[in-house]
C-alpha cells in the first residue's frame, strides 16, 4: 500500500519541486561573483583601522628617541653596506625602507616637513603617532571614523588660530636685531644635532651664508663641499663658488694659481687628441699622406686652443677632458685650465660669474665669458680647491666642511641644511615662538579648556588632541633621563597660571621661560607640524579597507611563454 502511495505521489512531488523549489534552490546556490584576482588579500572594517594605527605606532617608536638636544643617534646600514649615522627624522624615515602602506604616510609627512621648512621632522611624526594612539580607543568603542576626523579638523583649526595669536612678530627695521633673531633660531635648530657643541660657530656661519644670497634666497646657490680631516672649527664659508680641483695632466703646476678680475670661459668641449672610438680604416700610399693626417689632427686642436687664448679668457673650465697638450699650451700662455668639472659646479659658476656654457670655440665673445673679482687655488686639508670670489651676476656662497669620519661630515651637512632652511623661513615669515615644548603645552592647555565648553563626542576628540601635543615635552624629558611626569605636572601648573612660554629646561632638569632663554623657533615650523600631523591622522583613520594585489609568479610580463633552452625545447629546472 505504501509503495503504491509513493508511486502515486512521486509525479506530483516532482512537478511541484520543478515549479517552485528548484528555481529557488538554484538561485540560492548561484556561483559568487569574483571581482579581484585570485590571491588578492583584502581586509576591512574596524580591525583594519586598528592594524594601521598599530603599524604607525611601531614607526614612531623607531624615531622617538632622537628628539631634542639629548636625543640619541641611529646607525642605519642599507642593502649595499653603506652606513649612515643620523638623528634627523626625515633621513631616518627615508632610510628605513618601510613597506607597510599606511605607515608610509608618516614617511611622506616627514619628508614634506623637511622640504617645506627643514626642521621639525621628528616632531611631526611623534604628534601624528600620538594622535592615532589616543584615537584608537574611540575606534575600538565603535565611534565612527568620520566623527573622529571631524573632531580632529576642528582641533587643528583651533590650534592654528591660537598659534597665530600667541606668536611674536619681530620687526625688520632693525638689521642687528633681526640678525640676532636669525642666529638664535639657527642655534635652536642645531642644538638637537650632532654638532650641538659647535652651534654658536655654525649658527653665525649659516646666517652669514643666507645673508650673502639675493632676495629670492635660492637654496641651490649655497654649495656644500666636504674635506675629510681636521676639526669642525676648521670649516669655512667662501663668499663665492668653490669646487675641488679636477684631474690634471703634466704642465698644470706651471699655470698661475691666482688672478684678479679674470675672464672665465665655460666649455663643453674635449680639448685633447683622441683615438677613434669605432673601427676606422684609412688607405694611404705613402708616408707623406700619413703625416698629413696626423698634422690635420694637431692643427684642429691648436686652432681651438688659439681661439680660446685669443678670446682673452684667463680661466678655462670644461665639462669634458682637457689633455696634456692643451694643459701645456695654456701653461705657456699663463692661462689656468680645469677639465672634467662636475656639471653642477659648472652651472653654479655660470650662474654666479655670468657667461654661458659653449659647445664650440668659434664665438667666444665677451658676452659669453664670465668674470669675477678674484680667482685662487688653495690647499684645504689634503685637497686643492678652486675659489671664485666676488661673483657679479648672482650672490652665492660655499661651505667647506672639515671633520674626522665621513659619516660625521655627512651628518654635519644634514644639520646645516636644516639650519639654513630655518633661517630662510624666518626671514620670509618673521613670527617666532618659544621651543622646548612651551608652545605645545600652551596649545594643549587651550584645547583642553575649550573641550570642556562643548558637548558630544567632539569634546573627547579635542581633549585627545590636547593630550597628544604633550608628547613633545614628555619625550624631551624621557630622552634626557628626567622624570617626565613631574616635569609635565609643573608645566601644566605654570601654564594654568598664565606663563605661556614655560617649557623644559634641559640644562637644569627643570622648567624655565624658554622665550627669555632665547630658545626660539619660527612659528611656521609649528604650524606645519600640527597641520601635517592632523592630515596624516585623518588620512589613516579614513582608510577602512586595504587591498593587496598578489605578486607576479614570474619576472616576465603576464602571459609570457616559458623560457626555452637550446634547441627550442622548454628548459626544465633541476630538482
Amino acid at each position: 500500500m505504501s509503495m503504491r502511495k509513493t508511486s502515486i505521489l512521486n509525479p506530483f512531488l516532482t512537478k511541484f519541486c520543478s515549479k517552485n523549489l528548484l528555481p529557488r534552490v538554484a538561485k540560492m546556490m548561484k556561483a559568487p561573483i569574483i571581482l579581484l584576482k585570485e590571491g588578492t588579500d583584502s581586509s576591512q572594517g574596524k580591525s583594519q583601522i586598528i592594524s594601521n594605527v598599530n603599524a604607525c605606532e611601531a614607526v614612531v617608536d623607531a624615531v622617538r628617541s632622537t628628539l631634542g638636544p639629548r636625543g640619541m643617534d641611529k646607525l642605519i646600514v642599507d642593502g649595499h653596506g653603506k652606513t649612515t649615522i643620523s638623528n634627523d627624522g626625515a633621513t631616518i624615515m627615508k632610510l628605513l625602507d618601510i613597506v607597510h602602506p599606511a605607515a608610509k604616510t608618516l614617511v611622506d609627512i616627514s619628508l614634506s616637513q623637511d622640504a617645506e621648512v627643514g626642521d621639525g621632522t621628528t616632531s611631526v611624526v611623534l604628534i601624528a603617532g600620538e594622535i592615532l594612539k589616543n584615537c584608537k580607543p574611540f575606534v575600538e568603542d565603535n565611534v565612527h571614523p568620520q566623527i573622529i576626523v571631524r573632531g580632529l579638523r576642528r582641533a587643528a583649526e583651533l590650534a592654528l588660530s591660537k598659534l597665530t595669536e600667541i606668536s611674536v612678530q619681530v620687526k625688520k627695521d632693525n638689521p642687528e636685531e633681526q640678525r640676532q633673531l636669525l642666529v638664535k633660531c639657527a642655534a635652536t635648530s642645531l642644538s638637537s644635532k650632532l654638532i650641538a657643541r659647535q652651534k654658536e660657530f655654525f649658527s653665525e656661519m649659516v646666517v652669514n651664508a643666507v645673508s650673502l644670497l639675493d632676495d629670492m634666497l635660492p637654496l641651490n646657490m649655497i654649495g656644500i663641499k666636504k674635506v675629510t680631516g681636521g676639526s669642525l672649527e676648521e670649516s669655512q664659508l667662501i663668499a663665492g663658488v668653490a669646487f675641488k680641483k679636477t684631474f690634471s695632466y703634466a704642465g698644470f703646476e706651471m699655470q698661475p694659481k691666482k688672478y684678479q678680475n679674470p675672464r672665465i670661459a665655460l666649455l663643453n668641449i674635449e680639448l685633447e687628441l683622441k683615438s677613434e672610438k669605432e673601427n676606422a680604416e684609412i688607405r694611404i700610399d705613402n708616408v707623406e699622406e700619413y703625416q698629413s693626417i696626423v698634422d690635420a689632427e694637431w692643427s684642429i686642436l691648436y686652432e681651438k686652443l688659439e681661439k680660446i687664448v685669443a678670446s682673452g679668457a684667463k680661466v678655462v673650465l670644461s665639462k669634458l677632458p682637457i689633455g696634456d697638450v692643451a694643459t701645456q699650451y695654456f701653461a705657456d700662455r699663463d692661462v689656468f685650465c680645469a677639465g672634467r668639472v662636475v656639471e653642477e659646479d659648472l652651472r653654479r659658476t655660470m650662474k654666479a660669474c655670468g657667461g654661458s656654457i659653449q659647445t664650440t670655440v668659434n664665438n667666444l665673445t665677451t658676452d659669453v665669458l664670465g668674470s669675477c673679482e678674484s680667482f685662487e687655488e688653495q690647499q684645504i686639508g689634503g685637497e686643492r680647491y678652486n675659489l671664485f670670489k666676488g661673483c657679479p651676476e648672482a650672490k652665492t656662497c660655499t661651505f667647506i666642511l672639515r671633520g674626522g669620519a665621513e659619516q660625521f661630515i655627512e651628518e654635519t651637512e644634514r644639520s646645516l641644511h636644516d639650519a639654513i632652511m630655518i633661517v630662510r623661513r624666518t626671514i620670509k615669515n618673521d613670527a617666532i615662538v618659544a621651543g622646548g615644548g612651551a608652545v605645545e603645552m600652551e596649545l594643549s592647555k587651550y584645547l583642553r579648556d575649550f573641550s570642556r565648553t562643548i558637548a558630544g563626542k567632539e569634546q573627547l576628540i579635542i581633549a585627545a588632541v590636547a593630550k597628544s601635543l604633550e608628547v613633545i615635552p614628555r619625550q624631551l624629558c624621557d630622552n634626557a633621563g628626567f622624570d617626565s611626569t613631574n616635569i609635565l605636572n609643573r608645566l601644566r601648573q605654570a601654564h594654568a597660571q598664565g606663563k605661556m612660554w614655560f617649557g623644559v629646561d634641559i640644562t637644569r632638569e627643570d622648567i624655565a621661560d624658554n622665550f627669555s632663554s632665547f630658545v626660539w623657533e619660527p612659528a611656521i615650523v609649528k604650524r606645519n607640524s600640527i597641520t601635517g600631523a592632523i592630515e596624516a591622522a585623518t588620512l589613516i583613520l579614513s582608510v577602512d579597507e586595504t587591498i593587496r594585489n598578489p605578486k607576479s609568479s614570474s619576472d616576465g610580463p603576464p602571459g609570457a611563454l616559458p623560457s626555452r633552452g637550446r634547441g627550442g625545447k622548454p628548459r626544465r629546472d633541476l630538482p
